[in-house]
């Protein structure tokens, strides 16, 4: 199960209803591809509600998480205590050996990063889609966010307006260079509190 871009900002109800859902959908792991707070004031409350995931969650830092200059050392302690890891430039093998997670951080593509295993189930996790075209390795999976796909998409059109790093892998499934490309919409909002045709996502997927 993925979901991303949390961006908490104390509506707490919002965001205890994704951790319910989360917990009704039973999932194996969970994947999160960064952007939990802009705010470091909100990360005690984030990580409080975070808690109550009842499966291993892994995650990766976002540009915002960076931005707030929120310490990352009680973030990996709360992932570590659902049994998962927050992961900067690291690997997990998982789900019996069958799976190997690979978290990039803010190294990024051109930079050297943990490879794939032969062998396994290789998922990636970024939360930069453009940076699928940097990878010379290729991937089972890889797992991104920040878009937030566009907020407000029209139809027959797409999204507005996109972020940086966006490129056109703006929302949904791509094919990529690196691999499947699976662009998560995001829970949360940035700048403005506005969503149309682009529903907030926790995405589902069978491997």
């Amino acid at each position: 199960m993925q979901f991303s871009d949390l961006h908490h900002k104390g509506d707490r109800a919002h965001a205890g209803s994704v951790v319910k859902k989360i917990n009704a959908l039973a999932p194996d792991f969970v994947c999160f591809t960064g952007d939990l707070i802009e705010d470091a004031k909100f990360l005690p409350e984030t990580l409080e509600i975070l808690s109550e995931i009842k499966a291993p969650m892994y995650g990766i830092p976002g540009n915002h998480d960076y931005w707030s200059k929120a310490p990352f050392e009680p973030i990996s302690k709360c992932f570590a205590a659902t049994g998962g890891a927050w992961l900067e430039d690291e690997v997990r093998v998982i789900a019996n050996g069958k799976i190997n997670l690979i978290g990039v951080a803010h190294l990024g593509p051109k930079h050297p990063s943990p490879p794939p295993r032969p062998g396994m189930k290789n998922i990636l996790l970024i939360h930069y889609p453009a940076w699928a075209k940097g990878f010379d390795e290729k991937f089972d999976l890889v797992l991104a966010g920040h878009s937030h796909g566009g907020q407000v998409r029209l139809p027959f059109y797409g999204a507005l307006m996109v972020p940086f790093l966006v490129d056109e892998y703006d929302l949904g499934l791509f094919q990529t260079k690196a691999g499947p490309l699976y662009v998560n919409a995001g829970i949360g909002w940035f700048y403005c509190p506005i969503r149309f045709n682009c529903r907030p996502e926790i995405t589902v997927i069978e491997i």
